[in-house]
């Protein structure tokens, strides 16, 4: 393994992961009010162009790093809109849609 492989690859580790406690942190809370879905969303479109230029280059760092990325930012961008809806809401809405205990 060269030394610019092994950066790259120490790269897209790092800031990969980068989004992994938010995810988690999201998921715990059951809320995604203090993230901001437009940034979210264009962040998962550079991410996918970045797929796509990896893909294109045949680079696996940056197919795996960006396939991972698409996944962690694509939940996030799921739990933003689940989350998001669910508190929109109103009250006597849910309890109807909540199965009987």
């Amino acid at each position: 393994m060269d030394l610019a492989f092994g950066i790259g690859l120490i790269a897209a580790t790092l800031t990969t992961l980068a989004f992994l406690p938010q995810v988690v942190r999201t998921w715990r809370r059951r809320s995604a009010d203090d993230l901001s879905a437009g940034t979210f969303l264009l962040l998962f479109t550079g991410i996918v162009l970045w797929l796509l230029y990896g893909v294109l280059r045949r680079d696996p760092i940056i197919i795996l790093a960006n396939a991972v990325g698409v996944t962690l930012v694509g939940s996030l961008l799921l739990m933003i809109w689940r989350f998001r809806l669910r508190t929109r809401t109103p009250a006597s809405e849910r309890q109807l849609s909540e199965p009987l205990r």
